[in-house]
């Protein structure tokens, strides 16, 4: 006879509670306690078994990589899908999640058999999209369904023997062995645990569709991408037709990937060139604007900073950041006042990187402290020249990671000048800079 308890699981990061408490220990979070049943099964008395040790020269077997045919994504995951990998895929509502893995979907069919599972749309719903994206005559199978249950009971006694299955979205699903919601830590759990099972035992292909959080976050316990082999964010501007994807956990390639595309009325499209999209071309330098060379894992990226720094009518003055870390503001912020001798007390800053790309790397800090600066002094930067480096504390420019990569993407896109910080190249295009108030200064002589 089984037994059951009852318990109070944090649906945030997972951690289970006897009794139900405001404030989950773990994470902090607030309210985010659910009461959910759990099976307890007794300790199994069966003795294990030694298994073969094996050691790190041995023979390493071929992965197998399926090509999707869309460039972006197949770079993404390491140069194509592994058999047998489980994918996760987050964004917020409406984003195109749907799209793009119908899209892909359609390009896989053409080689390999494929099933749709949808928990939150029909079949007719489904069908629509089809239409709209141009994929109607794609060899996809559909079911409609949010129980666990129906769908490993579909792979089984189908004679199609699926290598690509999309659950949208997990949360969903539920499997009538346990008494909680569907969506539920223990829910979502069991879900995924019972689909990376099929994916690793069969080689099945398995994407998982995610809902996002307010705080831009993939919902459900953390344990959820600690299950699966790759995690992917689409993220974008709705107010803009362009899409990001980002890998932050891949464990087949590289993370932080970043594949660029393009919404359409019939679906997305791929961006060859991402540089273009994220650059603003002119003839006349503008005040408070520095270009950029990002590295998005292994692509690198030639994006522009703007900033506007203008009179307080208040007496906290106002920062607003748009795709950086505010906190990272703050302190170059801090640096250019007491490095520097320049003013920002009582003045506004805005800060935005065009594009609706969002920066996570130091190497930023640079053009943000060019930008800054000429916002300040309403004098523009040279046009055709890019700026990146990292700034310390104490005023110093720090060296970055692939100096070369950046130095040579500059040049394909025709840029002139370079200040950046010693690299391993030296190029005639570009002057290196120690610390801050010197880079100023060859700014300042470079304006004139």
């Amino acid at each position: 006879m089984r037994k059951l308890k009852r318990v109070y699981a944090c649906q945030t990061c997972g951690a289970t509670f006897p009794k139900w408490v405001g404030r989950c220990d773990a994470c902090g979070a607030w309210n985010a306690l659910v009461e959910e049943i759990e099976e307890v099964t007794p300790s199994s008395s069966v003795p294990g078994k030694s298994l073969e040790l094996c050691s790190l020269g041995g023979l390493i077997s071929q992965i197998d990589r399926l090509q999707s045919g869309v460039e972006e994504f197949d770079r993404i995951c390491g140069g194509g899908i592994v058999a047998g990998s489980v994918l996760l895929l987050g964004g917020e509502p409406g984003i195109g999640k749907s799209t793009l893995l119908l899209q892909i979907l359609a390009r896989l069919s053409q080689k390999y058999p494929c099933l749709y599972v949808s928990g939150e749309e029909a079949v007719d719903q489904i069908r629509l999209r089809a239409q709209r994206l141009g994929v109607r005559d794609a060899t996809v199978s559909l079911i409609a369904t949010t129980r666990l249950e129906d769908v490993l009971e579909t792979l089984e006694q189908q004679e199609t023997d699926f290598q690509v299955l999309v659950v949208d979205s997990i949360q969903t699903l539920g499997t009538s062995s346990l008494d909680s919601a569907a969506g539920t830590v223990a829910q979502v759990r069991a879900s995924t645990g019972a689909l990376t099972e099929r994916a690793k035992t069969q080689g099945i292909i398995v994407f998982l569709v995610g809902h996002v959080t307010k705080d831009g976050m993939l919902a459900g316990p953390k344990v959820l991408e600690h299950m699966v082999d790759t995690v992917l964010y689409f993220e974008g501007d709705r107010g803009q037709p362009f899409r990001l994807l980002r890998a932050v956990k891949n464990r087949f390639g590289a993370c932080d990937e970043l594949g660029v595309f393009e919404m359409h009325d019939t679906g997305l499209t791929e961006v060859s060139d991402p540089s273009s999209i994220f650059l603003t071309r002119r003839q006349q330098p503008v005040p408070g604007t520095a270009v950029f060379v990002s590295i998005e894992g292994t692509r690198p990226l030639v994006v522009e900073i703007q900033a506007l720094v203008g009179s307080s009518g208040f007496s906290t003055p106002r920062r607003s950041v748009v795709g950086w870390d505010i906190n990272r503001l703050h302190m170059i912020v801090a640096v250019l006042e007491t490095r520097c001798n320049l003013s920002f007390g009582q003045r506004d800053i805005y800060l935005s990187v065009t594009g609706g790309l969002r920066l996570n790397e130091p190497a930023a800090d640079l053009a943000v402290a060019a930008a800054l600066s000429s916002a300040l002094t309403q004098r523009p930067l040279p046009l055709n020249t890019v700026v990146f480096g990292e700034i310390g504390l104490t005023g110093e420019v720090r060296p970055v990671s692939q100096h070369l990569a950046r130095l040579k993407e500059m040049q394909k896109l025709g840029f002139q000048r370079a200040f950046a910080p010693p690299g391993d190249v030296t190029l005639p295009e570009v002057q290196e800079v120690m610390n801050l108030p010197a880079f100023l200064a060859l700014l300042d002589m470079a304006k004139r």
